[in-house]
């Protein structure tokens, strides 16, 4: 028992010792197989113990109450066992694997002789099957818990195109994409990650587009991973990143599931991983963070526009408060006269310069939007909208800032809702605090040398291989079609290079619209 309870507690069991039992395998006396498996699962009110007759032969059922699907545990398994005719089991059945060809009737059988597979199988949700005179166990799959249904995606607004998302369960977010993708070469490799959790993960990609060496990279860095439990696909992310201090999210995440098809199908490996509805796309790019997959659903003029109208707004969001900040407090002859005058006047009361005025705006508009996010839906929009109503008036009233600076940080904040990716809105919501600083003790001089040192950065960075700036910096003209602006569907007929070298065509020259010729 101290043996159990040291590999149980013990901070790192799997180097300290490779198995709890006290023997490798069942030896098929069944009261003393049960015996070690309830010492293993000592404690544990959750572990179910029916102990039935098959024929003459005694056995035992083990699960997990909760994990397993009852209504089959009765109809596929309990029912065939306890209605076997005693003289067909005893004259025809000399094994455990016999029993599940001719009485098991469910899909889903395997079997092992490993006391560690059996915990293994427990502990997946899956019905493990004793029975006394025969060293094999039988791990029948009636998996069944209390699972989210399909919704539409919280935390991508979906305008225009399918509205069914990931939820928690891995076999149905595999088969959201398996509907999409009706290919044999659509591969999907199962691993497991967790010395606790043993949570369960999916590789998957399509065979002759995503490259190789690619594959075999992600798979070398997710085997490296030796960690207690993954609980979201945020672990995931950040133990195979590139550059774990980057402020740029260099592995993607979405819910969407068309998304995801879409990065297959350009080269890229989705990460699906259980018990969290984010799928991980890798690798990812800087300009994949301001498209979304809307962009190819309507028009491509439409798209276009769109497309230019998020490149332009990430600039406001970014420098908008630190070029207010470096004009009025260096450069104010940059200024006309009139506007000059207005803003002297609105500043006119503020005790603060104008750096510590645009913090303090910028850390309350922060602030509130985090809480409108924390709060409950119903009173969270409420909330942040009223009370950047109320804070700003207020504070412009009593003197601490000016109206200018009120409608700076409010454009700015719209600016960063338009950027499709949450951490890509995240990344400039960071990233606007020193260039502000910047501004304040430097001016434009200080403006410029941040995007310079940002643009430095951000060149530097790769994803798996890929640069990050792809395909822009290096310059790759063939693949410029999707980047500013959205080509139409029948001038892209080559998948992105800078994914990798597999850019076989994916629409046909003359799939051109037009009358026919």
């Amino acid at each position: 028992m101290n043996k159990l309870f040291k590999f149980f507690n013990s901070e790192h069991p799997l180097e300290e010792q490779s198995s709890p039992f006290q023997s490798e395998v069942l030896k098929g006396e069944l009261e003393n197989d049960v015996n070690e498996l309830k010492a293993v699962f000592e404690k544990s009110s959750d572990i179910v113990y029916r102990e039935l007759h098959i024929g003459n032969k005694k056995g035992m059922l083990i699960f997990l109450d909760g994990l397993v699907n009852q209504q089959l545990m009765d109809s596929d398994v309990l029912k065939p066992l306890l209605n076997w005719d005693e003289q067909e089991l005893n004259a025809g059945i000399t094994s455990i694997k016999q029993l599940l060809e001719r009485v098991v009737t469910t899909a889903d059988v395997t079997s092992s002789q490993k006391l560690q597979d059996v915990t293994d199988h427990i502990l997946s949700g899956n019905t493990v099957l004793l029975i006394d005179k025969m060293p094999d166990a039988l791990f029948i799959s009636i998996k069944g818990w209390e699972k989210r249904a399909i919704e539409q995606p919280e935390s991508e607004v979906v305008v225009r195109g399918p509205r069914d998302g990931f939820t928690e369960n891995l076999r149905t977010n595999t088969s959201l994409i398996r509907r999409r993708l009706k290919t044999p070469r659509l591969k999907m490799e199962q691993k497991k990650v967790g010395r606790l959790s043993k949570t369960d993960l999916v590789i998957t990609y399509i065979e002759g587009i995503a490259e190789d060496s690619l594959v075999q990279e992600i798979h070398e860095r997710i085997d490296r991973i030796d960690i207690d439990a993954i609980l979201e696909s945020g672990y995931i992310e950040e133990l195979i990143d590139d550059n774990p201090f980057s402020v740029f999210p260099l592995v993607g995440h979405t819910e969407r599931p068309d998304k995801v098809v879409g990065s297959l199908l350009e080269g890229s490996v989705g990460i699906i991983i259980d018990n969290t509805p984010f799928c991980l796309i890798a690798p990812q790019t800087f300009f994949q963070l301001i498209q979304s997959p809307e962009d190819y659903y309507q028009r491509y003029i439409t798209s276009s526009f769109i497309r230019m109208l998020r490149y332009l707004f990430l600039i406001i969001s970014l420098l908008l408060p630190s070029l207010y900040v470096a004009v009025t407090t260096f450069h104010q002859e940059m200024l006309p006269t009139s506007l000059l005058l207005s803003l002297a006047v609105a500043r006119e009361a503020t005790p603060f310069p104008a750096l510590i005025e645009a913090l303090i705006m910028e850390v309350a508009f922060e602030g509130l939007r985090e809480a409108g996010v924390r709060l409950p839906r119903a009173v969270g929009s409420a909330v942040s909208i009223v009370g950047a109503l109320v804070i700003g008036q207020a504070a412009v009233d009593a003197g601490i800032v000016s109206s200018p600076m009120v409608i700076i940080v409010a454009t700015t904040g719209i600016a960063s809702f338009i950027i499709p990716g949450y951490e890509q809105a995240n990344t400039i919501r960071i990233l606007r605090f020193p260039m502000m600083f910047l501004a304040g003790f430097m001016g434009l001089y200080g403006v410029f040398l941040g995007v310079i040192t940002l643009q430095i950065y951000i060149l530097r960075l790769r994803s798996f291989g890929v640069p990050y700036f792809s395909p822009v910096a290096p310059l790759d003209t063939t693949n410029l079609k999707d980047i500013f602006v959205r080509a139409p569907w029948w001038a892209m007929n080559k998948r992105p290079g800078y994914l990798g070298k597999n850019k076989a065509n994916r629409i046909k020259h003359n799939s051109r619209p037009g009358p026919n010729q």
